[in-house]
């Protein structure tokens, strides 16, 4: 499954042998100011070097919201947001197609 929520719904999508990731928040109330600073310090986090656990690919990680969002703002539509993989080479993980992987989806 790929929504979560009930009221305030994410949908997500993309992997990261693919062109990019992304979601759709939907249900977010109108008016409140969107930190993208804060949520790039946050992906920031998982960048090379950052842990043991973060991924060894040189990635931007640069969100880019799509909708939902004016000057800074939520409209109340849905906040839709994209994030590219820059350097996916998907033949990368072929040693690893029967592996699960902690931090993966497929580990749980």
């Amino acid at each position: 499954m790929n929504t979560f929520g009930r009221k305030l719904t994410l949908t997500t999508f993309g992997e990261s042998h693919a062109a990019a990731i992304g979601g759709v928040l939907d249900g977010f109330p109108a008016g409140v100011r969107i930190d993208l600073n804060f949520i790039q310090s946050e992906l920031d986090k998982r960048k090379p070097g950052g842990s043991k656990f973060a991924t060894a690919r040189s990635e931007g990680d640069r969100v880019e919201i799509l909708s939902g969002v004016f000057e800074g703002v939520s409209t109340g539509t849905p906040i839709g947001f994209i994030i590219r993989n820059e350097n996916q080479k998907s033949g990368d993980y072929e040693n690893l197609r029967e592996l699960f992987r902690p931090g993966h989806a497929d580990y749980a």
